[in-house]
């Protein structure tokens, strides 16, 4: 059973123009993520852009400074986390067909 060249590369470019067409939606996409009760949002691209950081005014204390930066990283960090997660869902659905082109490995 052979793999025919030109089957493969249409499905090849194919699935690269895809990709391209989900990269750039995924620039479009945000997901957002709160820490500390809410008292922090951050808002984040499929791209991992920062587009938002939301903080509640109860939760900034002069006394307290670290707290409200240690809260703003654990949500930039999780909405970071969830939009790393969105961009391999969608980018899995696209090159998971690879397995279709009859390439050991893939």
């Amino acid at each position: 059973m052979g793999v025919n060249p030109q089957k493969m590369m249409k499905q090849m470019q194919k699935m690269q123009e895809e990709m391209q067409r989900v990269q750039m939606e995924l620039q479009e996409e945000t997901v957002s993520a709160s820490a500390g009760g809410g008292a922090v949002t951050a808002t984040v691209s499929g791209g991992l852009e920062v587009k938002a950081v939301k903080i509640d005014p109860a939760a900034v204390d002069p006394e307290d400074v670290e707290l409200l930066e240690d809260t703003v990283v654990a949500a930039v960090n999780e909405a970071m986390r969830q939009a790393q997660e969105l961009a391999q869902k969608r980018l899995g659905a696209i090159t998971g067909g690879l397995s279709g082109l009859g390439l050991p490995g893939l």
